[in-house]
C-alpha cells in the first residue's frame, strides 16, 4: 500500500483551491454557449438568454489567465524543489502524457456528438457535407486540451530563460534587482502594468472581435500571438513571485482594490463589446478597437488579480473538501467537454427554462466526472499520474485483542 506523504508546510492551499476553480469554471462555461442569444457553438438550444452570454463573458475574461499565473508561480516553485531534471520528468509525465493519452480519446468522442447533432438537425438523416480539412500545424485539433500543450511551451520558455539567468548572476546581483523590481510590480498598478502588451497585443489582432476577449487556442499548434501574450505575462508574473513569495501578502491585502477594479473595466468591457447583444463583428475603428482592447486587457489582469487576491485571503485554511475538488479538477476538465455536448443534446428536447437545463447539465457532468474519479483515478495509479499521488482506499482498522484479566486468586 502506498503511503501518502505528508503535506509539505508552506503548502499555498488557496492558490491550490483558485487553480482547481479555474478549471471546474471550465465545465460552467462550456454549458452556457448552448443557451446564448448569439450563435457559438454547436449545439444552439431555443431556450436562450442574456443572462448567459453574460456569464460566458465573465468567466472567459480571467478564467485561464488565472490559471496561468498560478502555474507559473508553481512551475519555478518545483523547479526549486525537484530540480531541473526532476522538473522535466514531472511535467512530461502529468502535462505531456495526459495529453497524448487522452487527445485522441477526446476528439473522437467530440466528433461522434458532433456527428449526432449533424443528424438531429437534418432531421434523422447524416448530411452531405466537406471532407474535413488536412491536418497542418495550422489546423490541428487540440480541443479543449490546448492549455496542456500552451503549459508545455511555457516550462520550456522559462527552462530557456532560466539557464543564462543562473549561469550569469553567481554572486545574486541580478536576482536582487529583479527581486526589487518585482516588489515595485505589486500595487494598485498591477493590473495597469501587466495589461500594457496584452493591450498592444488585441489591438494589432486581425479580425478581433471584443466579445470573444483572448483568442481561443484550440486549433492550430502556434499559439496565436494574443493569446500567448496573456497567459505567457501571467505565467512569468507568477515565476517571479514564487521568487518574492512575501508578496502574496500584499497581493492579498489588495483584494479589495482589485476585486472593484474587476467589477468596473469587466462590466465596462461588457457593455462597449454590446451588453445583451453583444456584436459578432470584427471591431474596423482604429481609434475604438484601441480604448477597448486597453479597456479588455485591464479586465483581465484585474480580474485574474481579484480572484488571487481572494482565493489568498478567504481560501488559505487547510479544506479537505477544496482540496479533494482542486485533486480532481484535472480528470474533471480532460473529460468534460463531450459529457457536456452529451448533456445539452439530450436537454434540446426538453421544455425547461434555459438556468434549469444549465443546472440539469451541469450538475450532470460533475456527477458523473466525480464518480469516475473516486473509482477509477483516485485510489489507482492514474491518481499518482495526474495528481502526483496516489491515495489508498480507507481500511476498517483491526480489532485490537483483549487480554482477559486473570482470575481472583
Amino acid at each position: 500500500m502506498t503511503v501518502q506523504s505528508p503535506e509539505p508546510v508552506d503548502r499555498l492551499h488557496g492558490l491550490d483551491a483558485l487553480r482547481g476553480f479555474a478549471l471546474l469554471l471550465g465545465v460552467v462555461l462550456h454549458a452556457a454557449m448552448a443557451y446564448t442569444p448569439m450563435p457559438m457553438w454547436v449545439v444552439a438550444d431555443g431556450q436562450t438568454s442574456p443572462a448567459a452570454g453574460a456569464l460566458f463573458f465573465a468567466i472567459h475574461l480571467f478564467r485561464m489567465t488565472a490559471f496561468f499565473l498560478i502555474a507559473g508561480l508553481f512551475a519555478h516553485m518545483m523547479i526549486g524543489r525537484r530540480g531541473v531534471g526532476g522538473f522535466i520528468r514531472d511535467r512530461l509525465s502529468r502535462i505531456a502524457g495526459p495529453l497524448a493519452v487522452f487527445w485522441g480519446p477526446t476528439l473522437a468522442a467530440i466528433i461522434a456528438v458532433l456527428i449526432w447533432v449533424a443528424v438531429i438537425n437534418n432531421g434523422g438523416t447524416m448530411p452531405e457535407g466537406p471532407p474535413p480539412p488536412p491536418l497542418t500545424v495550422q489546423t490541428f485539433p487540440l480541443t479543449h486540451l490546448w492549455f496542456l500543450w500552451v503549459l508545455l511551451i511555457l516550462y520550456a520558455v522559462l527552462l530557456l530563460l532560466r539557464a543564462p539567468f543562473a549561469a550569469l548572476d553567481r554572486n545574486g546581483g541580478w536576482g536582487r534587482a529583479v527581486d526589487r523590481l518585482t516588489g515595485g510590480l505589486i500595487g494598485p498598478w498591477t493590473p495597469v502594468i501587466l495589461a500594457a502588451p496584452l493591450a498592444v497585443a488585441l489591438y494589432l489582432t486581425p479580425n478581433w472581435i471584443p466579445f470573444f476577449g483572448i483568442p481561443t487556442l484550440d486549433t492550430g499548434l502556434v499559439p496565436n500571438p494574443a493569446a500567448l501574450t496573456a497567459f505567457g505575462v501571467a505565467f512569468g508574473f507568477g515565476a517571479l513571485i514564487d521568487r518574492r513569495r512575501d508578496l502574496l501578502t500584499g497581493i492579498r491585502s489588495l483584494w479589495a482594490p482589485f476585486t472593484v477594479m474587476a467589477l468596473g473595466t469587466g462590466a465596462g468591457a461588457f457593455l462597449l463589446s454590446g451588453g445583451a447583444t453583444p456584436s459578432m463583428a470584427p471591431v474596423t475603428d482604429p481609434q475604438t478597437k484601441a480604448g477597448m482592447a486597453a479597456l479588455y486587457a485591464f479586465a483581465v489582469y484585474a480580474g485574474a488579480l481579484a480572484a488571487t487576491a481572494l482565493a489568498l485571503r478567504f481560501a488559505s485554511g487547510v479544506s479537505g473538501v477544496r482540496r479533494y475538488l482542486a485533486d480532481a479538477s484535472y480528470w474533471i476538465y480532460i473529460i468534460h467537454l463531450p459529457l457536456v455536448m452529451v448533456g445539452q443534446v439530450l436537454m434540446l428536447g426538453l421544455d425547461w427554462p434555459w438556468f434549469a437545463k444549465l443546472a440539469a447539465v451541469i450538475a450532470g457532468v460533475m456527477a458523473v466526472s466525480l464518480i469516475t474519479y473516486e473509482l477509477l483515478i483516485r485510489h489507482s495509479f492514474m491518481g499518482r499520474w495526474l495528481n502526483g499521488r496516489r491515495v489508498p482506499w480507507r481500511r476498517p482498522a483491526a480489532p485490537v485483542a483483549v487480554t482477559a484479566a486473570p482470575p481472583a486468586e
